[in-house]
Parts: structure tokens; C-alpha cells; sequence
């Protein structure tokens, strides 16, 4: 039985609204925390928007998305999280970021609460290690859309205890989501095998060898994947797959994991795929 009353989550981006939602959505009290309790209040909002979509065609009950609308707290600072008993962290995938972040967290939530990440490729032990009780932290990594997704990754830090990970694990399956443990490592399993595809696909456009659609056709039809790899990389950003790409090749310093120019060039001209409306194609609204 989970002993979570209160779940934390710190971020209210994508990942984070997801994750709110879930474990809304699993009768948890969630509090959404964001720097702006604007952009959390908005992230709440948005869920309760697209359950409201869900509840017109049929999917979801009425009374059953209110309850779950109703259980999010939107918050304005990491202070008010102080009574969570798990908070996930799920901000930016930058390293400084989150270690800043992470000593907030220890400074701000109660003793005996598990500290989670969401990073996609960055090390938990070096995250922990910016804590005065490493033991509570552990990672949790949530897969986008997180609501649909059934995968979590939980990796343990060196400092991770048997009794945090056993609560992550607990926690994974009061979500009804299903657990994988990663080692430690660098992009952990998924990321460590998805991006060299990722990034190749990238080449490929880069030197003209087709068209975005041909390569994501041609990976759906003949890999049997339900997205291509250029339609992936937008949904997922393209900022964040070119910060879990300088992750992995500044730790193995192997060129399968080289960023190529072009993805770059995107993510300076602010072409971060479906979030800001144009990636590799475009999502502006006609």
C-alpha cells in the first residue's frame, strides 16, 4: 500500500502536466508546482481541457474528470511543496538546472519524502549528491504522452536506499504504469537506444536524401514504428533532443551521438517542434 497522501510534482511543462495528471487521475492529491503560478494554474486548465474533449466523445465520465481536475492544487513556489510526500521534478534537461533545483527541494520538503526526477539522460548520483539525504532520491522517468504511456524507467542513484526505491516502485504501480530499473548511465535504456535514430534521421534530411514525410514513411512502414523518427523528435522538442544528444556525447564521446548542424540550427531559430507550432513540419494553426 502506497503511503503517498500528498504527490509533488515540480514543473508544469508538458512532462509535468502529464505526470500531474496521472496521478490525479490515480486519486492522489497533486500539487503542480511552477515558478509562475500563472503557467501552473494554465497547465491545470489545459488538462481540464482536454478531459472535457475526452467526456464529449464518450471516453471519460463527467464526475469522474472533475474529481480528477479537482484534485490538482496549482502552486507558485517550490516552498509550498514542503508537505508532499514524492515530488518529481520534471524542468529542463540541464544539468545546473537541476541541481539548483534539487537543493531547493531538499531545503524546502519535509524529511522522509522521496525526491524524483524526471531526467531523461542526466545522472542521478550527481543529482543526489546535491542533496543532504541522497538516499531519498531516485529517478523516475516518464515517457511522453505520459497519460498514454505505459513505461517508467526508475534508476537509482548510488545513494538510492532499498526504501526509496521499493516507494518508487510502489508509487510506479499506483499509476498503473509499469517499471523498468535502469543503471545509472547515461540516456539510460530507451534514451541510450533511441536517440542514435533520431539523430540519423536528422542526417539523412540534412543531406537531402528525402523529404521529412518520406523519412518518417519509410521508418513507420518499414521499422513497423507508429511514429518516424522526425514526427517523434517534434513531439518530443527538439531542445530536448539535443540536450539528451550532447548528454550522451560529452559522457561516451561517440559520434553516434553527434548532434548534426541542422538540429542545431533548429533549435537556435526557436523551431522546437509541435510546442512552438513549427519543427521539422509545421503545426500552425491555418
Amino acid at each position: 500500500m502506497s503511503d503517498i497522501a500528498i504527490f509533488g510534482v515540480l514543473g508544469a511543462g508538458q512532462m509535468g502536466s502529464g505526470i500531474a495528471q496521472v496521478a490525479a487521475g490515480a486519486g492522489w492529491t497533486v500539487k503542480l508546482a511552477d515558478a509562475s503560478l500563472d503557467r501552473a494554474t494554465a497547465a491545470r486548465d489545459k488538462i481540464a481541457s482536454g478531459l472535457r474533449k475526452l467526456v464529449e466523445k464518450g471516453k471519460v465520465g463527467a464526475d469522474e474528470a472533475g474529481a480528477l481536475v479537482g484534485r490538482i492544487v496549482p502552486v507558485g513556489s517550490i516552498e509550498e511543496l514542503g508537505d508532499a510526500d514524492l515530488v518529481v521534478e520534471a524542468v529542463t534537461e540541464h544539468l545546473d538546472t537541476k541541481l539548483a533545483l534539487f537543493e531547493k527541494l531538499d531545503a524546502a520538503v519535509k524529511p522522509g519524502a522521496v525526491l524524483a526526477s524526471n531526467t531523461s539522460s542526466i545522472s542521478l548520483t550527481r543529482i543526489a549528491a546535491a542533496t543532504r539525504r541522497p538516499a531519498d532520491v531516485v529517478g523516475l522517468h516518464f515517457f511522453n504522452p505520459v497519460p498514454m504511456m505505459r513505461l517508467v524507467e526508475i534508476v537509482r542513484a548510488l545513494q538510492t536506499s532499498d526504501e526509496t526505491y521499493q516507494r518508487a516502485l510502489t508509487a510506479v504501480a499506483g499509476l498503473n504504469k509499469t517499471a523498468v530499473t535502469a543503471k545509472d548511465s547515461p540516456g539510460f535504456l530507451v534514451n541510450r537506444m533511441l536517440l542514435p535514430l533520431l539523430l540519423e534521421a536528422v542526417f539523412v534530411l540534412e543531406n537531402g536524401l528525402g523529404t521529412p514525410h518520406d523519412i518518417d514513411h519509410a521508418a513507420k512502414l518499414g521499422l513497423n514504428h507508429p511514429m518516424g523518427p522526425l514526427e517523434l523528435s517534434d513531439f518530443i522538442g527538439l531542445d530536448t533532443v539535443l540536450a539528451i544528444a550532447d548528454v550522451l556525447q560529452r559522457e561516451f564521446g561517440d559520434d553516434k551521438y553527434r548532434a548534426p548542424v541542422l538540429l542545431r540550427n533548429y533549435v537556435a531559430a526557436g523551431w522546437l517542434g509541435r510546442k512552438t507550432g513549427r519543427g521539422f513540419y509545421s503545426y500552425e494553426k491555418k
